[in-house]
């Protein structure tokens, strides 16, 4: 069974709000995709071990292998495109929490071309098609999704800050 870029968008919502019960129609809902597609996306994260199931749709991710994962495989399996300069939403080190620590030049910092963003710089390529809209609802996942941009896209310095910042968001919550 081969992980998708959506396994990821799912087991960050799932570590943004620990100790969340999700159907996964409302997983599917808050991340812009179908029940079956989040359904889908926990099967595939539990049969890696990035994911546990306790009981029936009770599941978590492993938050210490999801860190690994995070650091070390995903800029190589589902790695960053630039693109032009759009107007979007800001991800990488153009929001919080990396925002304050890396300095940049007005209109150098990522965006994910959104028709609802307001920032302009040039893009880069979601992990997940409505990484975007999901990141625009909810900020705790819009910075673990920056964060993993960071260690996508990003030059040494940025990914060091990255990886440190996303093991403390991770280390966080539920011990699993």
């Amino acid at each position: 069974m081969e992980l998708k870029p959506q396994d990821l968008l799912v087991l960050y919502k799932a570590a943004a709000h620990p100790g969340q019960r999700w159907t996964y129609a409302s997983l599917g809902e808050a991340l812009a995709m179908s029940a079956s597609e989040a359904h889908a996306s926990v099967k595939r994260a539990v049969a890696a071990g990035l994911a546990v199931m306790r009981g029936r749709g009770d599941w978590s991710p492993v938050r210490p292998a999801l860190l690994e994962f995070a650091v070390h495989g995903v800029r190589y399996v589902w790695p960053a495109e630039a693109g032009a300069a759009r107007r979007g939403v800001p991800t990488s080190f153009g929001t919080p929490p990396l925002a304050g620590k890396i300095t940049a030049a007005e209109g150098d910092a990522p965006v994910w071309a959104h028709p609802s963003g307001t920032h302009k710089g040039p893009t880069l390529s979601p992990l997940y098609r409505t990484v975007p809209q999901a990141a625009l609802a909810d900020p705790a996942l819009h910075e673990l999704l920056a964060l993993q941009d960071a260690l996508r896209a990003g030059r040494a310095r940025e990914r060091a800050l990255a990886a440190e910042l996303l093991q403390k968001a991770l280390g966080s919550g539920d011990a699993t």
